[in-house]
This record gives C-alpha cells, structure tokens and sequence, in this order.
C-alpha cells in the first residue's frame, strides 16, 4: 500500500506542477514548450514527493521498533565497502547499457529512442544554474527518489511475503521499467535497470542500488547539461 500511495503521489504531483502553468498558458497542455520554471519543477518535485510519502508511509507502517525503521526496513545503511560495489557494477553496467542504448536506438531511430526527460527539455535553452540544477536532479536525486520506491519500498513488501530473492530483483525491474510510463522504451530500461537490481541484491544495501544508478545516470545527465544550455559549443 505504501509503495501504491508513493506511486500514485508521483502522478498526482506531475498534474498540479503543470496544471497551475497550462492554466495561463492553455498551449502547454497541447504539447507546447515548457518555460524553465516548470521544467524543472516537473522534474525534481514528483520523484521527490513519492519518496516523501514512502519514507513517511514506512516509518508509520513498517514493522518492528519505531527507532531505526526506516532504515532498517529499506535496507539503507552507510558501508564504504557497499558504495565501491554500487560504483563497480554501475560502472561495468555500463559496458552493457551504453550499447544497448545505441541498438535500441538505430531500431527505433534516434527520435523515439528518446527518454521522457529528454523530449520535455528538446529545444530548451536553460540558464547555467537552471541547467546545473536539472543536471543534479537527473544525476543525484531522481536515482535516490526512484531506489527508495523500488528497491526500497516495493523490494522491502516482497520480501514480507517471502519471494525468492532473485524473484524479487526480477519483479522490481519489471516494475521499475513499466513504471516509466515509456511504452516504447520498456525494453530498454529493463536492461537498464538490471545492473542497478543486481547491485542492491548482491550487497543487501540500498545504498550500493542509489550509487549504481546514480552511475548510470551520469552521462544522460552531462548531455542535458550541455544541450539545454549551449556548454562545449551543444
């Protein structure tokens, strides 16, 4: 239920970030371009909320002593040794996933293979500190938001109800992948997301799955950077 209420909280705060902006400006709801303003909004304030609500909904609901639930239930914990594992399989992750991109993309042609961030910001020109704010969102906060729904919350209600660990890294990365509500790239983030499952499922931590993922979103996040604000001649 509390991976549900995240989800639908992630929704929900999608629509009233850009509801107040269509409003005014009844051509955005056509599909037209969105001002910084509620670009970068749209990207950092629904992940945000959703872990929001999960950390909270786990903390009211999660088992065991209310000292240390959150952590204890979402299997975060500080450990160097977990952080090199997160940054070695999301590095040797991307000996697979930078590949298969360039495949997935000359299948589908350039244009579709495009994530959903990347078409909202296509043909926009940010300010340095707008561009850096959404180059950190894309990088550092959306990997978090995203791992503490999925290989947190999700992966955590599972394993209550005593799935086979490996069971649980397939089913969290089928639903992390369908959760993008990216039809046509599906496929893709399923490969994706393989390397970011196996790095919370080797270590036990969620914080190596965070790291891993913040791994893989790097270089997306140094393209947006460098399109949206004209940096290195994009």
């Amino acid at each position: 239920m509390v991976f549900i209420a995240a989800e639908l909280t992630m929704i929900v705060t999608s629509v009233l970030v850009l509801l107040p902006f269509a409003v005014r400006d009844p051509s955005l709801a056509e599909g037209g371009p969105l001002p910084p303003a509620p670009l970068l909004t749209m990207l950092v304030a629904p992940p945000v909320a959703a872990a929001l609500v999960a950390v909270a909904g786990t903390a009211l609901f999660g088992g065991g002593a209310r000292l240390g639930r959150v952590s204890r239930e979402l299997a975060w914990r500080w450990s160097r040794r977990d952080t090199a594992w997160g940054l070695g399989i999301g590095a040797l992750g991307l000996a697979i996933t930078l590949p298969a991109g360039a495949v997935w993309a000359s299948l589908v042609g350039t244009d579709n293979a495009e994530s959903a961030v990347g078409e909202v910001f296509n043909g926009a020109h940010l300010s340095i500190g707008v561009g850096l704010a959404a180059f950190v969102g894309v990088w550092l906060i959306a990997p978090l938001c995203e791992e503490v729904l999925f290989r947190g919350v999700l992966w955590r209600a599972l394993e209550r109800w005593r799935w086979n660990r490996w069971v649980i890294f397939a089913a969290t990365t089928v639903v992390f992948s369908i959760a993008h509500l990216e039809l046509l790239r599906t496929p893709l983030l399923l490969v994706l997301a393989i390397p970011i499952g196996l790095a919370r499922l080797f270590t036990g931590n969620l914080l190596a799955g965070v790291v891993a993922h913040q791994v893989n979103n790097f270089l997306p996040a140094v393209a947006l950077l460098f399109s949206t604000t004209g940096m290195l001649g994009f």
